[in-house]
C-alpha cells in the first residue's frame, strides 16, 4: 500500500467503523471517541487531539460534514472541504479512525460506536457534552481536556480577517 492510501484506510464509514470497533474490544482496547470540525488543524487541535488519543488504545475521531459545518458555523464555512480535513486528521498517526456525521451533534456516531472513553474540550461543562450519558451509562468515562490558550480556528480566521 502507498502512504496515502494506508492514510485513507483510516477514513470509516458507519458500517465499516462498527466492524473495526468489534476488532479493537475483541482485542480488548479501550476506545476513545472525540470529535469537532478541525477545519484548518492548528497547534491546538494536535495537542488535544494526542492527549485525547493518550486516554486509551484506539481513538476515533468524529468529522462534522461540510453540510454539517456550514449549519454550526455559516456559510463561510468550513474553510477545508470534508476530504482534505479527513485526510489530514487520518495521516496523524495517533489517530486511528475518522467517521463523517452530518447531523449537528454526533450522538448517532456515539450511540453506534459505544466508546470506553468521550473527551471534549474543557470549555464544555460535563452536562453540555452530547453523548456524556450514553458512555456513564456504560460505566465509561468522560474527560475534559484543557485547551491551549490562544489557538482556534475561529480566532485565527477572525485574526486573517482584521489583518486584510
Amino acid at each position: 500500500m502507498t502512504k496515502l492510501e494506508i492514510i485513507k484506510s483510516k477514513i470509516y464509514s458507519w458500517k465499516e467503523i462498527q466492524g473495526r470497533v468489534a476488532i479493537w474490544r475483541f482485542k480488548n482496547k479501550k476506545v476513545v471517541f472525540t470529535n469537532g470540525c478541525f477545519d484548518i488543524v492548528h497547534l491546538g487541535h494536535i495537542d488535544y487531539l494526542s492527549r485525547a488519543a493518550d486516554e486509551g488504545d484506539a481513538l476515533v475521531v468524529g468529522l462534522n460534514t461540510d453540510d454539517s459545518v456550514r449549519r454550526l458555523k455559516g456559510d463561510h464555512r468550513p474553510l477545508n472541504d470534508q476530504n482534505a480535513r479527513s485526510l489530514v486528521l487520518a495521516s496523524l498517526h495517533f489517530i486511528d479512525a475518522v467517521v463523517l456525521f452530518d447531523q449537528d451533534t454526533p450522538y448517532e456516531l456515539i450511540r453506534l460506536i459505544q466508546p470506553d472513553v468521550l473527551v471534549k474540550g474543557s470549555d464544555y461543562k460535563e452536562d453540555e457534552i452530547v453523548g456524556a450519558d450514553i458512555v456513564k451509562q456504560k460505566q465509561g468515562k468522560v474527560v475534559r481536556i484543557d485547551l491551549v490558550p490562544g489557538y482556534s480556528t475561529s480566532g485565527l480566521e477572525k485574526k486573517i480577517r482584521e489583518q486584510s
